[in-house]
């Protein structure tokens, strides 16, 4: 059972996870309803996860997420959940520190996911999709890593990081890859070293910050 802080300035929204989230096995620790109760109940409590939204009357959390996380201590992640389902946000918001972003528009069952792959130090993110099957991702593609740096990886090194931010392991990486598992650590164990990184989860956090990876053609979600 994961331990959660809840930020959130919206006392009804909240009062609703306070009663939902323990029947999906999920510990509410506390909750918060401005940036500056956040870092204290953050401090005080050590949660695995702080639930945090975006936008409080005392300000956008994603300027001082450097202060959530340090109060949280190395241990503790942050998702956002917010009703901003802007692509562009969702990247500042993991280039600040965040390890997930989930619009409220997603649902309890979505959150629960993303509250369950956060504490396991895993990226998520989950965008609304509209009528027509697109994902609401803008189309503002900023804040690139350096070009020499995406240039410097293979397709294949590309195919596995893009596989590494969708969460999957190395069996599932072979399988889709069609390559033998040997041949997938290698290829990541390249990555790792090209991109300065010391672990699967680091590359991926990497790659989201710094929106490494072009969206794949077909893919809308991206």
């Amino acid at each position: 059972m994961a331990d959660l802080v809840l930020g959130d300035d919206h006392a009804v929204f909240v009062d609703a996870l306070v009663t939902v989230l323990p029947q999906r096995g999920l510990n509410v620790l506390d909750t918060a309803d401005s940036i500056t109760e956040t870092v204290r109940c953050v401090r005080r409590n050590k949660p695995d996860v702080c639930v945090l939204e975006r936008f409080f009357t005392d300000g956008d959390s994603l300027e001082r997420m450097d202060e959530i996380v340090a109060a949280g201590g190395p241990r503790m992640r942050v998702l956002l959940l917010t009703a901003d389902s802007d692509a562009a946000a969702m990247r500042r918001a993991m280039r600040a520190g965040a390890i997930g972003y989930v619009t409220k528009m997603c649902g309890v069952t979505a959150l629960v996911e993303a509250v369950g792959k956060a504490a396991m130090g895993e990226p998520v993110t989950r965008l609304p999709r509209f009528p027509d099957g697109r994902a609401s991702t803008a189309s503002a593609r900023t804040a690139r890593a350096p070009a020499p740096l995406r240039m410097s990886l293979t397709p294949r090194e590309h195919d596995c990081l893009r596989l590494l931010v969708a969460g999957a392991r190395t069996t599932t990486m072979a399988n889709r890859l069609g390559v033998s598992s040997t041949t997938v650590r290698t290829h990541v164990q390249a990555l790792l070293s090209k991109l300065g990184v010391h672990s699967r989860l680091e590359a991926a956090t990497f790659a989201v910050r710094h929106s490494l990876l072009d969206p794949p053609e077909g893919d809308p979600s991206w």
